[in-house]
């Protein structure tokens, strides 16, 4: 069995959490999130717990139940916490020039291009923008989804990545980029 998949998850006051024909739903202060559980796991849902148990006569073989074990705990253990506390993520724009600013959920990044881009988030992601003279760019996305903020910071990412050689790009807050030396460094 999976060692992730066999510890339980502590339900916190004020979330509720649902089976109904395989789907877990989960509901709190931040939101509502819904997952569907493959059928060679069972869900049980007791004492402010959830446990998952590997269904034993299901057709699907051994590692693949394995694999599902711990992929649902931790996808609906990721659930639980997001609707309770949600999840936060700060990125940085490093580069001479590289500016944000958001209208709502309208996004829109000059990142050294002939053009700006413009990103329209979803509904459930919260976005704060800061620009402070001599401080590089701030953008904050919140969301109760880890997934869909994972989406979305991995999106906002590839506009620029980081480069080893300058160090511009689109870094996670407190990132350290492994520098590389030029063309110089390596003739002498």
């Amino acid at each position: 069995m999976s060692r992730i998949g066999k510890l339980p998850i502590s339900i916190p006051a004020g979330v509720t959490v649902a089976l109904n024909d395989g789907v877990v739903t989960v509901k709190g202060p931040k939101g509502e999130l819904s997952q569907k559980v493959d059928s060679s796991i069972k869900t049980i849902i007791e004492d402010g717990q959830v446990t998952f148990e590997v269904d034993e006569n299901s057709p699907v073989n051994y590692k693949q139940k394995q694999a599902f074990h711990g992929l649902y705990r931790s996808l609906v253990n990721n659930m639980v916490v997001g609707v309770s506390e949600g999840y936060k993520k700060t990125m940085e724009l490093v580069g001479v020039g590289y500016r944000v600013s958001n209208q709502g959920n309208l996004v829109e990044f000059s990142l050294g291009y002939t053009h700006p881009i413009f990103i329209q988030l979803p509904s459930e992601v919260k976005v704060e923008t800061k620009s402070e003279r001599n401080q590089n760019p701030i953008i904050t996305l919140e969301s109760a989804d880890k997934q869909l903020l994972g989406l979305i910071c991995a999106k906002i990412r590839s506009f620029r990545k980081p480069e080893p050689y300058k160090g511009k790009g689109i870094l996670f807050q407190g990132e350290v980029i492994r520098r590389k030396s030029g063309k110089t460094a390596a003739a002498k």
